[in-house]
């Protein structure tokens, strides 16, 4: 068995590099989102010109939308019932259409089995 230290690669006085080698940060800007819940989350920007705030942030917390004004926070999303294929198929098709495709599909059937 090897001695030496328990993490390969390190050594004594290792540490996270500091500001003087990583350069210095960029400036920030915090910005407050209001969800309907009432949570406010405060995520930063990099402050650059031409930057564009989002108008809404995912809270972290609940997950719902929140905007910049407390008072009037985004509503919720309408959460849709699951569809099937078929209920898919009926919003786009009518009745009469399902019936001519179905008499179509049965007639080239009938016609390759030659019956």
């Amino acid at each position: 068995m090897a001695g030496g230290s328990a993490i390969r690669g390190s050594r004594v006085g290792a540490g996270p590099m500091g500001e003087a080698e990583r350069g210095e940060a960029a400036p920030r800007v915090w910005v407050s989102y209001w969800c309907s819940a009432g949570h406010q989350t405060r995520p930063s920007f990099s402050e650059e010109p031409g930057m564009v705030v989002p108008e809404t942030w995912d809270c972290p917390r609940c997950g719902l939308p929140a905007g910049q004004d407390k008072d009037n926070p985004p509503s919720p999303p309408k959460n849709e019932p699951y569809k099937t294929h078929l209920a898919y198929v009926k919003e786009r098709r009518s009745d009469e259409d399902g019936a001519a495709l179905l008499d179509e599909a049965l007639a080239a059937l009938r016609a390759r089995r030659g019956g």
